[in-house]
């Protein structure tokens, strides 16, 4: 039915006094915010227009990362330190790299080297002193210099990457030891992909010294082609406003008083329309209905149930935080204790693709989960699809990750109390969950984001892999695959957790079980070392725990990475170097040189038997097949 003439009129005067309003100062932040910002961004860093620093103008992409605009090149901000003068940023690869030179996805992205003149930014010296380091081997294998000219001279002089690097690349240079890469451009597209550090210098920006002096809200004139700086203080604002506008504004305020009178039968009908809207069945619940019997899903809560148990979502209750959504700590009315994953929530404002991805993965985890059952997966008990929010609900696991226990300096959470034995029995129990998912489900299921931080640990150091967001079921269309056979893989984009990644999958964009064996590998690494996957404090080369350790078990020096807790222990010793030999298979850059997850399984069962005089073996409960319905890939 459409809105009577009253109402109509009171919908623009809704849209026009906004707008009016926005003329006179800078808007207040309506997008969500995005990492590395947990709060609004103070100056010079701003996500409305006008706000801020024009050069510092923050941008959310549909994957909720921040980004910043320098001289036309758009960088991801990895990292920000409050009160200070520096940012670390990655430049993003393109869809599409250039063909006929270098595969590197982030070098591709440029003709010309990186040039931040006329900014207020300039590259640290230290990471210039990282490329002035780098030097190609002698003598360099340069691609064809007539189509890729850049690239070329890329390969013989690393620090034209950035132009801005000149002499003072060698005031750090002793933090830098010189290397010879035979791979140069692969390294420069880590520098440019893991992020480098620029700066910029407050005393010598107008908008700076400016901005100490302002009273009010510090920004500038969008509509002006010089930017020039504004304070926007209250006095400011009445200054800036006409008699013509607040008349404007008067006249319009008082009319909409008159139109109130007129539009209250308009409202009682929406009102009426709405409550018919809200009475309709949820859309994600037709769906989950849909390609599951509804006897075999998990309960479904109230908003209004899991918002009661979870203290209206206090942040004291947050146990923690992923890249779908907060887990917090909840208490049922029947006096249960349940984690609450409370999926990101995409507004009005944000995208279909951003919605569509929370709702993918939503409608995942409820599909795969109500589907299997085993000791060392989570459990799911419910959920909940409304506006407000969706929502999952797990057991609750008391005792952290794996992460927490292996990285975490907490004296909650001490590495010594993770004996070898008790390192084997996790690594075990992990993959007698992967070796289910795999062998024991139909079709099977590839977690995709097998990590020490998805790996929960209950009071006895039980584990259970959870977080099935990312996960996928091995139905390939046949349109999407050539031979049609499902075990080559799902054709679908790399996604997973950075330093886990199967490098296979990376190239090929298939997606098969051995993935997970790739991340389980990176796992078991961990175990040894007691090391994160990813480390931006070590050198490039070994900043992934794989480049880092591999070569060592190559070379027969796998002492030198050992955990320190373990190197007492004799017993552990020789146990690493076995679990370390799995390792070095299941993170093969090949896929089909990688075991499958039955027989790391089996593996891992012989090298806990060893350990033992008793020589005990493990049994896997899982030998009656799972049927799965198609979930959303």
């Amino acid at each position: 039915m459409p809105p009577p003439p009253a109402a109509a009129f009171l919908y623009l005067l809704v849209i026009l006094i906004p707008a009016l309003a926005s003329s006179l100062t800078c808007s207040p932040p309506t997008k969500p915010l995005c990492p590395p910002f947990t709060s609004p961004p103070p100056f010079p860093f701003s996500l409305s227009p006008g706000c801020g620093h024009p050069s510092f103008q923050i941008h959310c992409s549909p994957s909720a990362a921040a980004s910043i605009s320098i001289n036309n090149l758009t960088f991801s901000l990895l990292h920000y330190e409050p009160n200070s003068t520096s940012l670390t940023v990655s430049l993003a690869p393109p869809p599409h790299p250039r063909r006929n030179c270098t595969s590197t996805a982030a070098i591709s992205a440029l003709n010309r080297s990186i040039s931040f003149s006329g900014s207020p930014f300039r590259v640290s010296d230290s990471s210039c002193s990282r490329l002035s380091a780098l030097k190609p081997c002698s003598p360099p294998n340069l691609p064809n210099c007539s189509h890729c000219s850049f690239e070329c001279k890329l390969i013989k002089s690393p620090l034209h990457l950035i132009h801005d690097c000149g002499g003072g690349a060698a005031r750090h240079s002793d933090d830098f030891q010189p290397e010879c890469r035979g791979d140069v451009l692969g390294v420069l597209d880590n520098i440019l992909r893991l992020g480098f550090e620029v700066e910029w210098d407050e005393d010598e920006d107008p908008y700076f010294s400016s901005c100490k002096s302002c009273n009010g809200l510090c920004g500038f004139n969008s509509s002006d082609s010089r930017k020039q700086f504004v304070c926007f203080s209250p006095k400011a604002i009445i200054r800036q406003q006409s008699p013509n506008k607040i008349a404007i504004l008067t006249i319009l305020s008082l009319f909409v008083c008159f139109l109130i009178a007129l539009s209250v039968a308009f409202v009682v009908l929406r009102s009426k329309r709405r409550a018919l809207l809200d009475a309709e069945e949820d859309p994600t619940i037709i769906f989950l209905r849909r390609h599951r019997s509804a006897s075999l899903l998990p309960p479904v809560f109230t908003y209004e149930e899991l918002d009661a148990s979870t203290n209206h979502f206090d942040p004291k209750r947050k146990i923690g935080d992923g890249g779908f959504g907060s887990v917090f700590l909840g208490q049922l009315y029947d006096g249960r204790l349940v984690a609450v994953k409370h999926l990101h929530k995409h507004n009005s404002t944000g995208t279909a693709v951003e919605k569509g991805f929370s709702n993918k993965s939503f409608c995942n985890e409820i599909l795969i989960l109500s589907s299997i059952n085993h000791p060392n997966l989570v459990k799911l008990h419910g959920y909940c699809s409304d506006p407000r929010g969706l929502l999952l609900v797990y057991d609750y696991v008391p005792n952290g990750t794996l992460a927490d226990h292996l990285h975490r300096k907490q004296s909650l959470y001490r590495k010594g109390a993770l004996t070898w034995s008790t390192r084997v029995d996790i690594a075990l129990q992990t993959a007698m969950a992967v070796e289910y998912l795999h062998f024991s489900v139909v079709p099977p299921v590839v977690h995709r984001d097998i990590t020490s931080a998805n790996i929960f640990a209950d009071k006895d150091m039980k584990v259970k892999v959870g977080d099935f967001g990312l996960s996928r079921l091995l139905v390939c269309p046949d349109s999407t695959t050539a031979s049609g056979n499902a075990s080559e893989g799902v054709c679908t984009g790399p996604q997973g957790t950075p330093g886990y990644l199967d490098p296979d999958y990376y190239r090929s964009f298939r997606l098969n079980e051995k993935s997970d064996i790739y991340s389980f590998g990176v796992v078991l690494l961990e175990l040894i070392t007691g090391m994160r996957a990813v480390d931006q404090t070590r050198e490039m080369r070994e900043m992934t725990l794989a480049d880092m350790v591999v070569p060592r078990i190559q070379m027969g020096l796998l002492h030198q990475v050992v955990d320190p807790v373990l190197v007492v222990d004799g017993e552990a010793m020789e146990g690493a170097a076995a679990v370390a030999e799995l390792a070095f298979r299941c993170v093969a850059a090949d896929k089909d040189d990688r075991p499958d997850a039955r027989e790391v399984a089996m593996e891992l069962r012989r090298i806990k038997g060893r350990g033992k005089s008793s020589g005990g073996m493990l049994r896997s409960s899982n030998s009656s097949n799972v049927v799965v319905p198609d979930v959303i890939g």
